[in-house]
């Protein structure tokens, strides 16, 4: 099982160079990944929020081998033909070194689709994700893009330069334990993060529902425990990767700074 720092960055975080300094410490120490929240805000007593792509960028320009990403963004509120283009040049900025993690959102923590009048419900949500997904695919390719759906349209646009990673950037879906449509997506796609995930049994009738959804061949799934936890079970169950869960009310850079320089535990 791989390790990857994943960090909200809030308050003490939202400054891109202090999470630059973090993701060189964490290839250092033998980390995988450094993987950040996507939020424009969340409730207090968090008041400052970074925005993942300039600092997942700061974070490329120090690091040669770490994998980074947003883990994870709600497409829904992002413009898909946007995404293309900071996805493809961060992804050739890396070396080929980006994942894209997606979900649908929730309004639950920050009121960051009812307070800038974004979004709509779940259901559409879920619908503009799926979307954004297939603008993305095409955008990845080269080839121009002819998209005229509910939501977007791109009307013979190529993306170009294409990302370093051939077909495309790796995209992980995050969803619920138990909720067949986010499953569904992931299998369509190279990933899954269960959000909220409560025992290794979730995710072992998650890993087997997904496995037959697709066909066989390489997929990830993350899971996100506090340091400190037994990761073996989850290990045993499917999970390929293990994301780092702090507290985003109260983390601080001394705290991740101590995970850092304790390495990762699995391989």
């Amino acid at each position: 099982m791989r390790s990857a720092l994943w960090l909200p960055i809030f308050n003490q975080l939202a400054d891109p160079r202090t999470v630059a300094a973090l993701a060189a410490q964490a290839e250092e120490h033998g980390w995988h990944a450094l993987f950040v929240w996507d939020h424009v805000r969340w409730h207090a007593p968090v008041r400052e929020v970074a925005d993942p792509w300039v600092t997942l960028t700061a974070a490329a320009m120090v690091t040669e081998r770490l994998r980074i990403g947003p883990m994870i963004t709600p497409l829904a509120r992002r413009r898909p033909v946007k995404v293309a283009r900071e996805t493809a040049s961060l992804d050739l900025l890396s070396g080929g070194r980006l994942t894209l993690g997606v979900g649908v959102g929730s309004d639950r923590f920050g009121a960051e689709y009812s307070a800038t009048g974004e979004g709509g419900d779940e259901k559409t949500r879920g619908v503009m994700l799926d979307e954004a997904l297939a603008v993305l695919t095409a955008a990845w390719s080269g080839e121009p893009v002819r998209h005229h759906g509910a939501h977007y349209t791109v009307d013979d646009v190529a993306f170009l330069p294409r990302p370093v990673q051939r077909p495309g950037i790796p995209v992980w879906v995050g969803g619920f334990p138990g909720k067949r449509r986010p499953m569904q997506r992931a299998a369509r796609h190279d990933g899954y993060v269960p959000v909220n995930l409560e025992h290794p049994d979730q995710l072992a009738e998650a890993a087997a529902m997904i496995a037959g959804l697709r066909a066989p061949g390489p997929f990830d799934i993350a899971v996100e425990l506090a340091p400190g936890n037994d990761l073996a079970p989850y290990a045993a169950a499917g999970a390929t990767w293990w994301l780092t869960a702090f507290d985003p009310e109260s983390v601080t850079v001394d705290e991740v700074r101590g995970v850092v320089r304790a390495g990762p535990p699995m391989g």
